[in-house]
């Protein structure tokens, strides 16, 4: 009675793992392109149809010409997405005008106006505030 190992060599469980692990990066980067394209406001709805026509019929294809043509205004759409979401966290805890009151005492004691004490002193007030 053979052994399993012996029925399914090393080389091929690692290229199994391989095509597996390539099988995820590209379905992430398929996943990422379609919610960029129905996320997008300054694209039409023929832009949007033809962008997911071109990914759908030539899928590796069309995600590539996608990320190389569209991929610096996907990185900006991303980050200010993600900078809206935590503004919104901050708004909904309350600690946004903490944090804007330090990040303000930050600059007038990198401006030379306010010194180290008076900046942990701001510092000490804004954050004993109660939170909104």
């Amino acid at each position: 009675m053979p052994l399993a190992a012996a029925e399914y060599p090393l080389l091929n469980i690692i290229w199994t793992m391989l095509v597996f692990v390539g099988l995820v990066i590209w379905l992430r980067l398929l996943f990422t392109v379609f919610g960029d394209v129905f996320s997008r406001h300054d694209l039409s709805g023929g832009a949007k149809a033809g962008w997911c026509l071109l990914a759908i019929v030539l899928p590796f294809l069309g995600v590539f010409i996608y990320l190389v043509t569209q991929g610096e205004g996907l990185a900006q759409r991303n980050t200010a997405r993600m900078q809206a979401q935590a503004q919104h966290v901050l708004d909904a805890t309350g600690s946004a005008g903490s944090a804007r009151e330090i990040a303000n005492a930050k600059q007038l004691l990198d401006g030379g106006t306010i010194t180290q004490a008076e900046f942990d002193a701001l510092k000490q007030k804004a954050l004993a505030q109660p939170a909104a």
